[in-house]
């Protein structure tokens, strides 16, 4: 267990972090109806043992910058390096059925999309990596509306930090990873600058469906230096905000 003297200083580094950047601390799960911790970087490490999470492993609140890393698949870590090592369980979600992801504080000045990926496994999701493989495919994402609200800052705010999407009410049935990220634009003028900050929750859907996709890409590789929408001014750019990415 925890000391005493150690979950305060924990505690009082997640404070302070949290004001600096965010992550998902929670997922809420419609049917069957469940709630999941997403994994605390300033306080999960220090118990013994560990907390089994869903969401894989992040070193920290902090973002990635550099898109060509393999970081910025999962922002995952092991000890000794940067990695993409799933977490130990997973979730059970219906196809069709709503995920809410709630993050911790997300700092005003950060604005940029909100956007959703998924990647299914092959074997066992607690023992599957993606690697560079061509894999994910995009089943939401949020931008900046018409009248200038951006997702990451605006809408995130008005819905009390807490982002909706729906699983695909005919996906296939099996063990999925959801890739999760906001990409903060607010230094994104030039690359590297756009903050990307993801989140890698493992389920396993339920369902009579048979849907696949057809077109995938692969986290590095999917965002480039190129990639519209990465290299953006969004502090005089008032036109539409291309969001990176394929299509949903």
């Amino acid at each position: 267990m925890l000391s005493r003297l150690t979950l305060f200083v924990s505690l009082f580094c997640a404070v302070t972090y949290v004001s600096a950047h965010g992550y998902v601390q929670e997922i809420d799960i419609d049917s069957p109806s469940s709630k999941n911790s997403g994994y605390l970087p300033y306080t999960d490490p220090y118990y013994n043992p560990v907390p089994q999470r869903i969401v894989r492993q992040i070193p920290g609140n902090g973002p990635v910058t550099d898109l060509s890393l393999i970081d910025v698949q999962c922002n995952g870590w092991t000890e000794g390096g940067y990695t993409t090592a799933p977490a130990p369980i997973f979730a059970t979600v219906a196809a069709g059925s709503q995920v809410h992801l709630n993050w911790t504080t997300w700092p005003d000045s950060h604005m940029g999309p909100m956007i959703t990926y998924m990647a299914r496994a092959p074997s066992d999701i607690t023992k599957w990596n993606p690697g560079t493989s061509a894999v994910w495919f995009k089943v939401a994402q949020t931008g900046k509306t018409t009248d200038g609200k951006w997702a990451a800052t605006d809408l995130l705010t008005a819905s009390n930090s807490i982002y909706t999407f729906t699983i695909p009410k005919n996906l296939k049935a099996g063990q999925y990873i959801i890739r999760h990220e906001i990409i903060a634009l607010h230094a994104a003028y030039t690359y590297p600058g756009a903050q990307v900050y993801p989140s890698c929750i493992q389920v396993q859907v339920t369902g009579s469906g048979s849907a696949l996709p057809t077109s995938f890409v692969s986290f590095p590789g999917a965002y480039t230096a190129s990639t519209p929408g990465i290299v953006y001014d969004a502090y005089t750019n008032t036109s539409a905000y291309p969001i990176p990415g394929p299509a949903v």
